[in-house]
């Protein structure tokens, strides 16, 4: 039996290319510029709620400047900082360090020498957050460094951009997405796009095991039989 909740069978690995903007065609340019190493601000922080794309985009830009020969790395959880010594993490030009609103007080120490070691090296730190700098519950001096940089505001797609991403999606895999099965999808369940890729990767290997296409009424019937959500 299918269920709803799996791991995101993703299409590839994060990339600005597989990223839709929709409502942030500026920090995505920024981020592509910082990948390439033409930004001067040592600290850049993205801030927005859960599943608008802050992960994504950190890892497209690490991934973006290993592939232009700039030394990087991604911290999906600031509590692995503890580990970390931020001189040797400073070496590195692109430091991303996830989630930083969930850090620890030892871990949010750790943040601030790192961003004072990166700026002493012309580095940069890439963070993500789910409040502006102003509203985080962090120690002072590492707010007033990250609000020293540039901020952005990664904002949830609209559901004509969530349609688009998903048409591209199944298009990279193999299978055409109708309008109306679109729609469906929209109008049911979660609407974040986490969940509805792992939605969409779970009807892609139904429609595949029992040889259907993916219309409306096989979406209905899966979803109602298979997950139980009302149509």
């Amino acid at each position: 039996m299918e269920q709803l909740v799996l791991a995101l069978a993703p299409s590839g690995p994060p990339s600005f290319a597989n990223f839709v903007a929709g409502p942030n065609v500026e920090p995505v340019a920024v981020l592509a510029r910082l990948a390439a190493g033409e930004m001067a601000e040592t600290g850049i922080l993205l801030w927005g709620a859960s599943g608008a794309g802050k992960s994504h985009l950190l890892r497209a830009a690490v991934s973006a400047a290993l592939a232009a020969g700039r030394s990087a790395v991604g911290i999906a959880d600031p509590g692995a900082l503890s580990a970390a010594a931020p001189g040797k993490l400073a070496r590195h030009a692109l430091v991303a360090v996830d989630a930083i609103d969930s850090a620890s007080a030892d871990a949010q120490g750790r943040l601030f020498t790192l961003f004072n070691a990166l700026r002493a090296e012309g580095g940069h730190l890439l963070a993500a957050a789910t409040a502006p700098p102003a509203a985080l519950a962090l120690r002072e001096d590492l707010r007033t460094r990250l609000g020293w940089g540039l901020v952005f505001e990664i904002q949830p797609l609209a559901d004509a951009d969530k349609g688009t991403a998903l048409v591209g999606w199944a298009r990279e895999r193999g299978f055409g997405l109708a309008d109306d099965v679109i729609r469906y999808l929209l109008a049911h369940g979660r609407r974040d796009m986490r969940s509805l890729l792992a939605t969409l990767a779970a009807l892609d290997r139904h429609s595949l095991a029992t040889k259907r296409p993916i219309t409306v009424p096989m979406l209905r019937s899966w979803l109602q039989r298979d997950i139980g959500l009302d149509g």
